[in-house]
């Protein structure tokens, strides 16, 4: 079982460049199969999720080339075929090929999607956006099966903002006949990632980044390009790393506006940002105010930076509080970060902390993804060593952190 070891408390500088976003190529991927013909990816990046689902386009017999953070995937032979249960719950978003082989072929199975543990996740949303598309719905066991004489445009309420429901149903209705709008729709930047490379095959979509995307049905998409937008939760990671122990660490490729939430929260704790052109460079701060936050829908602070940035709260002089909105499963990290010395005291989806507190190196567990990303960021700001296992899930969501964090000035290597 492979381990992350880091030897704490190292200054961070030098520069990290943000790789593709994982939340926007786990759905990219999926779209390209509505091509007809064939399409290239920018900036795609090398980490597990994506070859999970290249493994799904070779199940479906698509050619992919892969090399260079350029994806090349030609769809002409593509075939539709049960997407097996060992590859749909290697991730969450294998969910994805549930939309755009609806749209493709009028007819799904797939087994139930895979994923972290971050509690409850339901698809119902994707479900009944698909209903309304006109899809007929069985749950065979463990495996879904949506088939349909046509797709017919809709109007589609979201209860909730959710990302997945909204990609989803946008990649069902852009073969859809007639039109189609997604009300109280997410807004989150990978939805416009989409909604561009869908654009360039001539899909007609527009909306999207607001509460209203607008979806006009065609019969046949061409070829299509994108860029993988860079990766905004990378991005906010390793700047509250550098927030943590950072001299002059300089975070390149990103888009600003896309981390505008997490920004905004650590200028209140006092932590010094200078801006440069799609870069910013970090420096720790001798002391940190206690803030507190609240993580919501786009644009508002992002769930999946709530967990690393509990790091930081430990470091603050005072109380800090912070509340997840999003899933009531977001607090694996805490006891973990308690045994590394921090005082936190946890209701429900609240957690309290008490600082600053030093941090101790010790073997700690990645529960899931962002989790992972919480026990790297601790391990870098605690004297000590700490271990962490089961970091396949950090693996999942983070190109070359070990390299990256190493060239930074990190102590950091994964033992085999």
């Amino acid at each position: 079982m492979k381990q992350l070891i880091i030897n704490g408390n190292k200054q961070l500088s030098g520069e990290i460049k943000i790789s593709g976003a994982k939340n926007g190529v786990v759905a990219l991927i999926p779209a390209a199969i509505l091509s007809d013909e064939g399409v290239t990816l920018y900036n795609v990046p090398n980490i597990s999720d994506t070859k999970s689902l290249l493994d799904i386009l070779d199940l479906l017999n698509c050619n992919v080339e892969y090399k260079d953070e350029v994806l090349k995937i030609d769809t002409k032979q593509l075939e539709n075929k049960v997407i097996k249960e060992e590859l749909a719950k290697r991730l969450r978003a294998s969910y994805y090929f549930m939309g755009a082989l609806l749209a493709k072929f009028n007819y799904v199975e797939i087994y139930f999607p895979g994923g972290c543990n971050i509690g409850s996740r339901p698809i119902d949303y994707h479900i009944n956006g698909f209903k309304k598309l006109g899809a007929e719905v069985e749950i065979d066991g463990n495996k879904y099966v949506f088939k349909t004489k046509k797709l017919k445009g809709a109007d589609i309420y979201l209860d909730f903002a959710s990302v997945g429901a909204t990609i989803n149903i946008m990649l069902a209705a852009v073969k859809a006949e007639g039109k189609t709008t997604i009300s109280n729709a997410a807004k989150e930047p990978e939805i416009v990632n989409v909604a561009s490379f869908l654009n360039s095959m001539g899909a007609k979509i527009t909306g999207a980044g607001t509460s209203e995307i607008k979806i006009e049905g065609v019969k046949h998409l061409k070829k299509g390009v994108i860029d993988v937008i860079p990766d905004r939760i990378e991005a906010g990671t390793y700047v509250i790393a550098g927030a943590l122990m950072g001299k002059d660490l300089k975070i390149s490729g990103v888009i600003e506006e896309h981390i505008e939430a997490l920004l905004s929260k650590l200028k209140e704790m006092g932590v010094e940002i200078k801006k440069e052109k799609k870069s910013l460079i970090i420096n720790k701060p001798k002391k940190y105010k206690p803030i507190n936050i609240k993580t919501l829908v786009f644009p508002g602070f992002p769930t999946d930076l709530g967990q690393p940035v509990s790091v930081l709260l430990t470091q603050a002089d005072g109380v800090s509080i912070f509340e997840e909105t999003i899933y009531e499963n977001r607090m694996g990290h805490i006891k973990y970060l308690q045994k590394m010395g921090a005082n936190i005291r946890v209701n429900d989806r609240t957690a309290i902390f008490m600082g600053p507190t030093p941090l101790k190196g010790e073997e700690v567990v990645a529960t899931d993804l962002r989790a992972g990303a919480c026990m790297v960021l601790a391990g870098l700001t605690a004297k000590g060593t700490t271990i962490i296992n089961e970091i396949d899930h950090i693996l999942r969501g983070y190109e070359n952190i070990v390299e990256k964090l190493q060239n930074a000035g990190a102590d950091i290597r994964i033992k085999e």
